[in-house]
């Protein structure tokens, strides 16, 4: 692992790498087969493959808040309820997003804390709620499907400010000469192999990949909580408004 320092040596972002354990790294590839075959499987029309984010489809599913919304509610995947469930379902992917957890709480743990927080908060008043995964404290996950999947240049504006999400590599493609993380505020392009875990301030640091090669396949995970619902919350379950 290693950490990304502002000049002040503050911790802004860690290149997580992956734990160093062949259970893991079936995990990772359990997790890889189990997107392909869905994804094929789901057969997304063209609009859903064209968006802000890139030119592939992508699944959210966990808590959400916004867009009119008085409380958070679960963001289920709309016509892909079942593919949601699934993924969540994955033992590979349950183990890979309890690594992102962890290595979150080792880096950045009065940040986790506060998740964690929120999250007590937010469930004590609205029981029903859930998270996508038990181990995990993030409120959302994101499956992005495709063969090739790599991002344009973009913000999470809508996530949490101060906050990390988690992204996770999943694919066959040599590391070294594509798939790269271009984070571009730091001026830096981090190679982010198959497995691989990087935490970052997705609403600040603008991010994009590169492509992998042809006849390579690259897909991705990703975790990460609505500012939106942190300011529920600390504004004592209302809207900033109310």
């Amino acid at each position: 692992p290693r950490p990304i320092l502002d000049r002040n040596g503050r911790i802004v972002a860690v290149l997580a790498s992956q734990p160093d354990n062949p259970n893991y790294r079936a995990a990772a590839d359990a997790a890889f087969a189990a997107m392909r075959r869905a994804g094929d499987a789901a057969r997304f029309p063209a609009e859903m493959k064209k968006h802000r984010r890139g030119l592939f489809a992508a699944v959210n599913v966990g808590l959400s808040y916004g867009k009119g919304q008085s409380t958070p509610g679960w963001l289920d995947g709309k016509d892909y309820r079942e593919l949601a469930e699934e993924m969540l379902a994955n033992i590979g992917i349950q183990r890979m997003a309890g690594f992102a957890d962890a290595a979150f709480a080792i880096w950045a743990p009065r940040l986790h804390v506060y998740y964690k927080e929120c999250d007590r908060k937010l469930r004590t008043r609205h029981p029903l709620l859930r998270r996508p995964f038990v181990g995990s404290v993030y409120f959302c996950a994101a499956f992005n499907f495709g063969r090739n999947v790599w991002t344009f240049k973009y913000r999470d504006v809508l996530n949490l400010a101060f906050g990390w999400c988690a992204i996770q590599a999943l694919g066959r493609y040599d590391a070294t000469l594509g798939g790269h993380l271009v984070l571009w505020d730091l001026e830096l392009v981090v190679e982010f192999p198959h497995g691989a875990l990087i935490l970052l301030p997705s609403a600040t640091v603008a991010h994009s990949n590169v492509p992998v090669r042809e006849g390579e396949e690259r897909v991705s995970f990703t975790q990460f909580s609505a500012g939106g619902i942190f300011r529920y919350v600390d504004n004592g379950f209302q809207t900033v408004a109310e």
